[in-house]
C-alpha cells in the first residue's frame, strides 16, 4: 500500500560521473556529501519524507548506515528527474522537491519556502530558486544558467548567456550596477500530476540548444514561479569543489 504523505523530498544520485565518478560517497569533512544533502533536507518543516533514488548498490548502503530512506532505480534512466519520477510513484504525495544530490549545503529553509510556494499557488505546476548575482564571475560562467522573469515572478527564459543584455556599456562591473541578474538554482518543486506529464513532454528546440532541462516547460507553454532566496549553493561538480564547500563549513 501506498503512504499518503503531502510534501516529499527525493533526492537523485548517481555513481558514474564524467568528472567525479562516485561523487555521492566523497566525503566533506568526514561525512559522505550525500549524507550531508539528506541531513540538511530532513531539517525542512514541510516536507513529510526524504528518499534518496539511486542506481547503484554502493550508494544504497550507504545511507541506510547513515539512518537514510533509499530507493534502488533503474540504472538507463537517463535523467534526475525521471529518476525522481520513477520514486515518487511509490508515494501518494501532492508535492514533489526535486532535489540536487550534489549540493551538501543545501537551505533547508529554501525547500520549505518552495513547498510554500507551491501550497500558496494552487495554478502553479511548478517552482524553482533563484538567487541574484553579484559578481561578473558568476554573470559570465557559462556553467551557470540566467533566468529572467516578469512582474509577476514567472520565468520567461533561462540562458547560458548573460540575459539580459545591457547593450550600452561594456560588460563589467557596472553592469551590476544598472541592471538585476539572476541565477538559476537547480531545485525544482513539482506537482505530482505535472511531474508525470513533464517527463514525457518532448524535448524541444531550446533545450537541446542550451541544454537547459527547464527549457522544456516553458515551450510546451507551462509557467514557472521563481521563488527569490538568498541562498547562494556550492556544487561540487569536480573535486577541487569539496574544498570550497568545507571552507564555507568551517567559516559558519
Amino acid at each position: 500500500m501506498k503512504n499518503k504523505i503531502t510534501a516529499i523530498g527525493i533526492i537523485p544520485a548517481r555513481y558514474a560521473s564524467t568528472r567525479f565518478p562516485g561523487k555521492p560517497l566523497a566525503l566533506i569533512a568526514g561525512k559522505p556529501m550525500i549524507q550531508r544533502v539528506y541531513e540538511n533536507a530532513i531539517r525542512a518543516q514541510r516536507l513529510s519524507r526524504v528518499i534518496v533514488a539511486t542506481d547503484d548498490e554502493r550508494i544504497m548502503k550507504c545511507v541506510l548506515q547513515f539512518g537514510g530512506v533509499c530507493m534502488m532505480t533503474d540504472a538507463n534512466i537517463s535523467t534526475g528527474t525521471e529518476r525522481v519520477a520513477t520514486a515518487a510513484k511509490q508515494y501518494d504525495a501532492d508535492i514533489i522537491l526535486n532535489m540536487q544530490g550534489d549540493e551538501p549545503l543545501v537551505s533547508p529553509e529554501l525547500l520549505d519556502d518552495l513547498v510554500r510556494t507551491l501550497e500558496d499557488n494552487p495554478d502553479t505546476p511548478v517552482c524553482t530558486p533563484v538567487v541574484k548575482i553579484s559578481s561578473v564571475a558568476d554573470l559570465t560562467d557559462s556553467n551557470q544558467a540566467r533566468v529572467v522573469f516578469d512582474n509577476r515572478n514567472r520565468a520567461i527564459y533561462f540562458s547560458r548567456a548573460v540575459i539580459p543584455f545591457n547593450r550600452d556599456i561594456p560588460m563589467s562591473e557596472k553592469w551590476l550596477l544598472k541592471t538585476e541578474y539572476w541565477k538559476h538554482i537547480g531545485i525544482y518543486c513539482f506537482r505530482r500530476d505535472f511531474l508525470n506529464a513533464f517527463i514525457n513532454l518532448p524535448p524541444g528546440r531550446l533545450e537541446q540548444t542550451e541544454k537547459l532541462e527547464q527549457l522544456r516547460i516553458i515551450e510546451h507553454g507551462f509557467p514557472i514561479l521563481v521563488v527569490k532566496t538568498d541562498y547562494s549553493p556550492i556544487c561540487v561538480d569536480v573535486p577541487a569543489d569539496i574544498a570550497k564547500v568545507e571552507s564555507r563549513l568551517k567559516n559558519n
